[in-house]
C-alpha cells in the first residue's frame, strides 16, 4: 500500500507537499489560535510539518495519515529532529474514510480532497472525527482566473474547467454545506515555485543517480517539460489555499 512511486521520487526532497511555505505554514497556525494541548487529526500528512511545527510552536497534539510510506517515515523522523514524537504520531494507512476515536478540535486535509471524492465528501469525513465547536481545514486548488480553454485547464493539470472553481465561488460552496468559512491563508506565487521548482533539482540529481532505472525515461520527460508547461500555465491560473470551517 504507497502512492504511485513517481511522486515518492520527486516530492522526496519535500517538507510540505502542497504549494505552503513554512511562512504560511506558521501564519495558519497563528490565525487559528491555537492553544496548548488542542489535538489534531491531518489526514493526508505527508512528511509531517504541519503537525511537527505546530507541536513545537503552539503545544498542540495529533495524528496523521498518509499513504505514502516514505513521507510517513519522513514525518517520524521530523518529530524526533524537533523534540515532539510524545505529542505526535503517524500512520502509515489510508487516509479514505478514516475517522478518529478522539475527537478532534482539528480536522484538516490539505491537498487531498480526493480522498472523499471531493471538498463536500472531505468535509462530511472531517466532521466525523470533529469535537462540537471545533475547526475543519481543507486545502484545495481554485482558478486564479478562469482558463480561456479546456486546453488550458489541462495544461494546469485539471481534468476540465469544471474541477475547480474561482476563489469566490469556493467560498461561497462552504456556505452551501452548513459552514462558515472562519480563517483562510491563500498561497502566492513564490510558495507554487518552491513546491513545483524544488522537485525539478530533485529530480536531475534522482536521474544522475538512477539513469538505468525503469522510471528515468519518465523522470526525464517530466524534468523536460515541467518548467515551461508550469509557467505557462499553472503558475498563471491556478491558486490554492487553506480555509478554516465551522459548522452553523
Amino acid at each position: 500500500m504507497d502512492i504511485p512511486r513517481i511522486f515518492n521520487i520527486t516530492e522526496s526532497a519535500h517538507r510540505i507537499h502542497n504549494p505552503f511555505t513554512t511562512e504560511k505554514l506558521a501564519a495558519l497556525g497563528a490565525a487559528l489560535r491555537l492553544e496548548t494541548g488542542t489535538r489534531v487529526l491531518d489526514l493526508g500528512s505527508g512528511s509531517g510539518e504541519m503537525l511537527c511545527t505546530w507541536a513545537r510552536d503552539y503545544g498542540v497534539v495529533g495524528t496523521g495519515i498518509d499513504l505514502s510510506r516514505l513521507f510517513t517515515e519522513q514525518a517520524k523522523l521530523r518529530a524526533e529532529e524537533l523534540g515532539v514524537s510524545d505529542q505526535v504520531k503517524f500512520i502509515h494507512g489510508e487516509a479514505a474514510g478514516y475517522v478518529s476515536k478522539d475527537k478532534a478540535g482539528v480536522a484538516a486535509c490539505l491537498g487531498a480532497t480526493w480522498i472523499a471524492g471531493g471538498v463536500a465528501g472531505t468535509v462530511g469525513l472531517l466532521a466525523q472525527s470533529l469535537r462540537p465547536g471545533g475547526i475543519i481545514l481543507i486545502g484545495e486548488p481554485y482558478w486564479r482566473r478562469l482558463p480561456p480553454t479546456e486546453a488550458v485547464a489541462k495544461g494546469c493539470l485539471a481534468g476540465s474547467i469544471a474541477d475547480f472553481l474561482i476563489l469566490p465561488e469556493l467560498l461561497a460552496s462552504f456556505g452551501r454545506l452548513g459552514y462558515d468559512v472562519v480563517e483562510m491563508v491563500l498561497s502566492d506565487r513564490d510558495g507554487y515555485d518552491r513546491y513545483e521548482a524544488a522537485k525539478w533539482l530533485t529530480m536531475r540529481r534522482w536521474l544522475d543517480a538512477n539513469p538505468d532505472d525503469e522510471l528515468a525515461n519518465d523522470i526525464r520527460a517530466r524534468l523536460t517539460s515541467e518548467p515551461e508547461r508550469y509557467a505557462t500555465y499553472t503558475r498563471e491560473y491556478l491558486g490554492w489555499g487553506v480555509f478554516a470551517l465551522m459548522a452553523r
